[in-house]
């Protein structure tokens, strides 16, 4: 079920998930540990970034449902508000190489002005209904971002639990990391908040009553 998060993407990658990593409860007085990195295929996201955010969420969805979702990215508009503009670079099924272009609104922060971001994102690796990871950078008036994202799908009991991690370089992000690091992940939570809202709905389209 959606979460109803308000939130404007930064870089979200979609190319563009917690701020500079997700700590894990502990018990009072423990030193919370931060979870183990999400991979694909034994990459990551990018090590030495400052501006790194991750978030996850159970979807009530068959994993099919959930992976064509995400990887039909010419399609991304139609339920992403925040994707305003996308082009699928080349044909071909979803797989590491394939290549698109699309665009998405930024608020104004301290450091640019509102504007919109070009992206390019190129997956890296991809393992079919288990992870995908992409690059590529994310364009705008007075911004210049590069960005590395990985998605996981895990089927678990009550539906597939999809955790993302995303991070951030650039000398505009870089120079105000708490704002840039917490518009990351608003927007990472909007982007599953979306995922979640439409998968769940076509479900339940073929469910009994």
């Amino acid at each position: 079920m959606s979460r109803a998060r308000t939130a404007a993407a930064l870089f979200t990658v979609p190319l563009l998930t917690v701020a500079l990593a997700t700590a894990v409860a502990a018990p009072a007085g423990a030193v919370p540990r931060t979870p183990k990195p999400l991979t694909c295929q034994g990459q990551g996201v990018d090590a030495r970034a400052k501006v790194r955010a991750r978030t996850e969420t159970v979807i009530d969805a068959p994993l099919s449902t959930v992976w064509k979702l995400q990887t039909k990215v010419e399609r991304w508009p139609d339920w992403q508000a925040h994707v305003t503009s996308m082009e699928r670079l080349g044909h071909g099924p979803f797989r590491p190489g394939t290549a698109f272009r699309w665009t998405t609104p930024v608020p104004p922060n301290p450091a640019t002005p509102a504007t919109s971001l070009d992206i390019t994102s190129t997956v890296r690796q991809s393992e079919r209904g288990s992870c995908i990871r992409w690059t590529g950078p994310a364009v705008g008036e007075g911004l210049h971002i590069d960005g590395v994202h990985v998605w996981t799908f895990t089927p678990v009991r009550g539906g597939v639990l999809v955790r993302t991690e995303e991070t951030h370089t650039g000398a505009q992000v870089d120079a105000n990391v708490p704002y840039a690091t917490e518009v990351l992940k608003q927007g990472l939570e909007a982007w599953l908040d979306a995922l979640e809202t439409e998968a769940e709905s076509r479900a339940g389209d073929h469910r009994p009553c």
